[in-house]
């Protein structure tokens, strides 16, 4: 009886489990948990007889001066536990690289693969190499000496490996982040770990079984192979488990009803449907929609992270809606042009929701084509109209009727502080109302209507709030192309005119007013907050990062000798990243 390895795992892989632990604990989902459950479940029963085996043939012994003593299958406890701890402390690491990124926009349809000649390539040669891989492992064994060891490994890993290639073209498309980075970091810290306890004689590879390779002193060619396929094979399997959850999330026409965990054989089937069947068009206007959000707000892509499954996508798919709608209307050549675009949206919208007919045009889909530019249809098509109630939208588009004012007669819009609030609730507040209706339209359990209403509308309140920080963080940029969407009466009250402003930005007293609109926001933050609470669970911690992401920009500005980036402050990303998880962890 001895300790030995026990200590391997109390001083090299217990400490990274915690502070793994730790780390994610905030963003730890339910269907994180039970990805890891069913990767440590499979690790366990795929590697027992596997190393029983090996045990029995003495390939690999345990001094009996290193171990505690009990065994399954003459397999030490310790290294049952190393089954389950290394597939632990791979997931996780994976999980917490892997958390930002947006699996749906990695699938691929059968016309896209078919177009993808090189990605078919790239899986045959696979394919071929791991089954002469299996071939090679095969006679290996069978020859026995001092290739068994490896020839083990290889018959032993190669089928999974060839079985997981069923997620080969999202394996292949995923940034190196998620794939090779979690597989080799654990490795390399695996063959250190396991350099040590060679050393220290924990386990013994007997010799006539080995090739007697090294990698480096005191770490066998085989071990380190050993280390770095059992990482891969974890990492497969959850970008595999991803694969499947990212088809039934995407493909609401395929699989209309998804379970928050669905079960192995539902993963299977969506694995197995054919790529025929993927709407490519979707896939295109979710990457459109991803870039739009990644390009044009930092502080809600990090937030849309944490949002789950198909409530995620639909986020996304109003992000762009709304980013579309707005740039139409800012980017137009002239005043004329921008309103044509605002009356070309609001028909979109009565046709949507059925309060017009179409005429000319044969189909939804016909008019869009035909009315829109290419490069804003999808986010048109996509919108998630059918739960979705059509009045915030109707007012986001009477808030971009309020910019336009700015190039007419009238030339400042923003009088006093009603018009402040009916501007802020327009283009800010409808988009957080509309949120938090996807919110409850996903949700896995049901709210009050009452309730629901009063949250909804605080929701509102809040998206205003995180308007006006976003108005006292553009002051500078807004002057440049002649707006000013402080108070007219404000401006007054320090003696300054909306031309003072656009004159010169960075004026003393337009300082004073900055802190007075921010101090404004904050209070209906605050207002807002305790409803916001009031969320489905599920929802509750990412719009808490959604909407302390954006007023820490606001807290930002209200620090002493702030400094601004392009006109603009910033929040540096380990702050952003930090308050997120402060935020879930609340």
């Amino acid at each position: 009886m001895g300790y030995d390895y026990a200590l391997v795992h109390l001083q090299y892989t217990i400490p990274p489990a915690v502070v793994l632990t730790l780390i994610y604990r905030p963003f730890c989902t339910r269907v994180d948990l039970y990805k890891a459950l069913f990767l440590i479940l499979i690790a366990v029963v795929a590697t027992t007889p596997w190393d029983s085996y090996l045990i029995h043939n003495r390939v690999w012994t345990y001094p009996a001066t290193a171990i505690v003593g009990p065994t399954l299958f003459r397999i030490p406890a310790e290294e049952i536990f190393f089954f389950i701890i290394q597939t632990y402390n791979t997931s996780v690491f994976y999980f917490i690289l892997s958390k930002p990124t947006f699996h749906p926009i990695y699938l691929r349809s059968e016309q896209s693969l078919v177009s993808g000649k090189l990605l078919q390539l790239w899986r045959t040669l696979g394919q071929l190499l791991l089954l002469a891989t299996i071939a090679v492992g095969a006679q290996m064994v069978a020859r026995g000496a001092e290739g068994l060891y490896l020839g083990l490994i290889m018959i032993w890993a190669g089928p999974f490996i060839l079985l997981l290639c069923l997620a080969y073209q999202f394996i292949l498309g995923l940034p190196l982040s998620n794939t090779a980075l979690p597989v080799c970091l654990p490795t390399l810290y695996l063959w250190v770990v396991d350099t040590l306890a060679l050393k220290r004689g924990t386990w013994v590879i007997e010799s006539g079984t080995k090739l007697g390779l090294h990698l480096w002193d005191g770490l066998e060619l085989e071990e380190a192979v050993f280390f770095f396929i059992t990482n891969l094979l974890i990492i497969f399997g959850l970008v595999a488990f991803d694969n499947a959850l990212a088809i039934l999330q995407t493909f609401p026409s395929i699989f209309p009803q998804v379970p928050d965990l669905p079960s192995p054989l539902l993963l299977v089937k969506a694995l197995l449907a054919p790529t025929s069947q993927y709407d490519q068009h979707r896939i295109e206007g979710m990457q459109e929609a991803l870039s739009r959000l990644r390009k044009k707000s930092r502080s809600f892509y990090l937030a849309s992270g944490v949002f789950l499954s198909r409530l995620r996508i639909d986020l996304i798919l109003l992000y762009s809606f709304c980013r579309v709608a707005d740039d139409l209307v800012d980017n137009a050549k002239s005043t004329s042009e921008a309103r044509h675009w605002i009356v070309q949206m609001t028909r979109f919208l009565d046709v949507t929701y059925g309060s017009e007919k179409l005429q000319k045009y044969s189909s939804l889909e016909e008019f869009v084509t035909c009315v829109f530019p290419s490069s804003t249809r999808a986010a048109l098509l996509l919108l998630p109209t059918s739960y979705l109630s059509p009045e915030p939208l109707y007012n986001l588009l009477k808030g971009f009727e309020m910019d336009l004012d700015f190039s007419s007669h009238n030339r400042f819009p923003i009088k006093d502080d009603s018009a402040l609030q009916v501007y802020g609730s327009r283009v800010a507040g409808t988009v957080a109302e509309s949120c938090i209706e996807l919110v409850y339209h996903h949700a896995c359990t049901s709210t009050a209507d009452a309730l629901r209403q009063k949250v909804i509308q605080a929701g509102g309140r809040m998206g205003v709030a995180l308007q006006y920080v976003n108005i006292a963080r553009d002051i500078q940029v807004d002057a440049q192309i002649g707006r000013v969407y402080l108070p007219t009466t404000w401006l007054l009250s320090e003696g300054l005119t909306p031309e003072d402003v656009i004159k010169d930005p960075e004026n003393g007293k337009i300082e004073a007013l900055r802190q007075r609109l921010l101090e404004r926001a904050t209070n209906i933050y605050f207002e807002a907050r305790e409803a916001i609470e009031q969320l489905p669970g599920e929802a509750r911690g990412p719009m808490r990062v959604a909407v302390e992401s954006y007023m820490e920009i606001g807290r930002v500005l209200q620090m002493p000798g702030y400094k601004l980036k392009n006109g603009r402050a910033t929040v540096p990303k380990l702050r952003r990243l930090r308050v997120a998880w402060s935020a879930l962890a609340r």
